[in-house]
C-alpha cells in the first residue's frame, strides 16, 4: 500500500520522546522519510531495538536523558528550535507498573507535566504537541465502546498514570492554551516489538518454534489491536490538522474498531501462520487488568479529514508475521 507522504514535514523541527519504542521507531522513520529534522530524547540504548535495526541513529539528533530531567527538556526544546512535539515516552508495561508504581508515575505523570511545561516556556516556537495516552486512561467502565467524553477513572498503577497524563494535558490547554492533543489507541502491534510478554509477538514466536502459545490471562479479556503503521498515519494526520477548528485541546481515539478476546486473537495468528495443530495454553494468571476495553473512533472519522486505518488487523498481522519470520529465521 502506498505510504502517506506530504510536504508538511519538510524541514520541520520535530521532537520525539520514546523514539526507540515500537510506535516511536516507526514514527521517526516516517518523519525522516518525509523530510523532517528529528530530535529524539532517548534514555536507554537497546541494541536490538527497531530504531537501531532501521539505522535511524545516523539520521536524527539524539538527546541522551530522561523525562524526569526538566532542565534537559527545556534546553533541548529551546536549542533545537522545536516546532512539533510527539510525546510517546512512558513506562508502558502493565506488569512493570504493578511491581513498581513509583517509577511508572515518575515517567508517565511527572514526565508529562515537565515536558508540557518546557513546551509552554518555549511557546514562541512550539506550535503543536501530540501526547500519547491509552485506552487504559478510561479505566473500567460499563458503557462500551469508550468514547472520548467518558470519565477518566484509571485505578491500577498504569491506568492511573494514563488518566493523569490526559488530565495534565487538558489542564495545560485550558490554562495556558498550550497547543496539545491527546491520542488514545488500542493495543499496538507490528514489526519491531520485542516484548515477548505481549500476546502478538509471544504467539508468533511460539508458533515459529513449533510450540503452543502461552496466554497468561484466562483468554477472555477483550481488547482493540491496532497496527503500528495505522497508528503512525493517525499521529501524523492529527498533528497536521491540529490547528483546524475543533481539533486542538481534544482527545482522539484511534482504533480498527474490531475488538476481540485474547483467545480469538491467538487463534487468528495461528490460522494466518497455518498451524492449527498448536493450541494455546491458558495460565489464567493475569492481575490488575480490565476485562473489556475497546474504543469508538467515530470522532476521528468525523473531525479528521480522510482518516481511516490503511491496513487493518488482518493485513497488519500478515505484515507483522512476515517481519518476525525474517528476524527469527
Amino acid at each position: 500500500m502506498e505510504k502517506m507522504v506530504t510536504s508538511f514535514w519538510t524541514d520541520r523541527q520535530v521532537y520525539v520522546t520514546g523514539a526507540s519504542g515500537l510506535l516511536g521507531s516507526h514514527l521517526v522513520l516516517a518523519l525522516v522519510e518525509q523530510g523532517a529534522n528529528v530530535v529524539c530524547l532517548m534514555r536507554d540504548e537497546v541494541s536490538q531495538s527497531h530504531f537501531t535495526r532501521l539505522g535511524l541513529r545516523d539520521k536524527v539528533v539524539i538527546v541522551r536523558g530522561c523525562l524526569e530531567d526538566y532542565p534537559l527538556l527545556e534546553r533541548s526544546i529551546n536549542e533545537h528550535e522545536i516546532d512539533t512535539v510527539f510525546h510517546l515516552g512512558a513506562q508502558t508495561i502493565v506488569g512493570t507498573a504493578n511491581r513498581n508504581p513509583l517509577s511508572t508515575w515518575d515517567a508517565n505523570v511527572r514526565g508529562t507535566y515537565q515536558l508540557l511545561e518546557a513546551c509552554r516556556r518555549n511557546d514562541k516556537k512550539v506550535s503543536r504537541i501530540v501526547v500519547a495516552s491509552s485506552d487504559k486512561a478510561y479505566g473500567d467502565q460499563d458503557i462500551l465502546p469508550y468514547e472520548e467524553d467518558a470519565p477518566l477513572i484509571g485505578r491500577f498503577p498504569y491506568d492511573c498514570s494514563k488518566s493523569c497524563t490526559d488530565l495534565i494535558s487538558i489542564s495545560y490547554f485550558k490554562s495556558y492554551q498550550t497547543p496539545v492533543c491527546i491520542t488514545r489507541c488500542g493495543n499496538l502491534f507490528g514489526a519491531g516489538d520485542l516484548n515477548w510478554n505481549r500476546i502478538i509477538p509471544g504467539t508468533i514466536r511460539s508458533v515459529l518454534r513449533g510450540e503452543a502459545p502461552i496466554i497468561r490471562s484466562d483468554g477472555k479479556f477483550v481488547r482493540d489491536y491496532f497496527y503500528v503503521e495505522d497508528a503512525v498515519d493517525s499521529y501524523l494526520k492529527l498533528a497536521e490538522q491540529l490547528e483546524n477548528p475543533g481539533i486542538v485541546g481534544e482527545a482522539f481515539n484511534f482504533s480498527d474498531e474490531k475488538p476481540m478476546n485474547v483467545l480469538e486473537l491467538a487463534d487468528t495468528v495461528i490460522s494466518l501462520m497455518d498451524r492449527p495443530d498448536l493450541k494455546p495454553v491458558v495460565l489464567d494468571q493475569a492481575q490488575n487488568e480490565i476485562r473489556e476495553q475497546f474504543l469508538s473512533a467515530a470522532k476521528a472519522r468525523k473531525l479528521l479529514t480522510d482518516w481511516s486505518p490503511r491496513f487493518g488487523l488482518e493485513e497488519g498481522l500478515r505484515r507483522t508475521i512476515s517481519w518476525y519470520k525474517e528476524i527469527l529465521s
